[in-house]
């Protein structure tokens, strides 16, 4: 594992020199912009892992994208590697059909330290709810990013991560009631407490998540990237471009369902991405927006 090839894959050409913020925001950028959030594995027949050397080969060697379990990990040798201060923690994601947070730990991010000041880092989310950058791990605070504005509020032990994106704006009237399309300006996104996280504690999450009939992964498959102006994403047959438009306070989607014979080419030219074994596309009516 070197951390030189992890630059070239997430495009970083700059001097790293030390540990700081400056530094993190550029890495943790990059990262958002060239891996995709992605769950593709389990609908070609392939399973997922924590093993964190077959994690590097599949994001970094083979230019593949992955989920949290996956990406965040990784990002947690990253910081490592790189001498910053981190702890890796799990978070609880909100779901809106209950209007409550999920029981378990199904998303795993970073803590990091840095003069004194800790940040939450996540670059595997995904769509609108991407944060581009660190977030200072403090309450109340409007953190504005292209995406929208993030906010982290702190309840007792549980810290909460909602944001406030933008009206969206879709130019296809074919997708106007799409279920794709996330209305709400203001979302909750998942909780977390600061308490620390080894590996062991996301084995029963990465299970379930690419084996339960009920998991959302398991009902779509799903490929997100982040884009200099939005970010484009594959649901199933459903492609999409997202242009962010702050200016208009608004977010401009474009929309198209796909051919099953045109996937292969949308996942090379958009994505980057060339798979292995044959993807089987699937976009089961569960919760899940843009």
């Amino acid at each position: 594992m070197d951390l030189q090839e992890y630059f070239r894959r997430i495009r970083f050409s700059g001097v790293y020199k030390k540990p700081d913020l400056a530094t993190l925001r550029t890495v943790h950028e990059l990262h958002v912009m060239n891996v995709p959030f992605e769950n593709l594995s389990i609908h070609c027949g392939e399973r997922n892992t924590m093993d964190l050397q077959i994690i590097y080969e599949k994001i970094v060697k083979n230019h593949r994208g992955g989920w949290c379990c996956e990406n965040n990990l990784l990002f947690s040798w990253v910081l490592r590697e790189m001498g910053y201060k981190y702890t890796t923690l799990g978070s609880k994601i909100f779901k809106t059909f209950k209007n409550d947070f999920g029981l378990l730990d199904y998303h795993l991010i970073n803590l990091v330290e840095i003069e004194g000041r800790p940040y939450i880092t996540d670059v595997s989310f995904g769509l609108s709810y991407q944060i581009w950058q660190p977030l200072e791990l403090i309450s109340g605070k409007d953190q504005q990013q292209p995406g929208g504005v993030f906010r982290l509020q702190n309840d007792g032990e549980k810290w909460i991560l909602e944001m406030t994106g933008r009206k969206p704006m879709v130019q296809n009237e074919a997708f106007t009631n799409s279920s794709l399309i996330d209305r709400r300006l203001t979302k909750t996104i998942y909780s977390f407490v600061l308490t620390p996280r080894g590996v062991d504690h996301f084995l029963n999450t990465s299970e379930y998540l690419q084996t339960s009939p009920e998991s959302l992964l398991t009902q779509k498959s799903i490929c997100s990237l982040q884009t200099p102006t939005g970010f484009r994403a594959l649901v199933g047959w459903t492609y999409s471009e997202v242009t962010f438009n702050p200016e208009e306070d608004a977010d401009i989607i474009e929309m198209k369902d796909v051919a099953e014979s045109e996937i292969e080419t949308i996942l090379k030219e958009k994505f980057y991405i060339v798979l292995v074994n044959k993807l089987t596309p699937i976009n089961n009516k569960v919760t899940y927006k843009l």
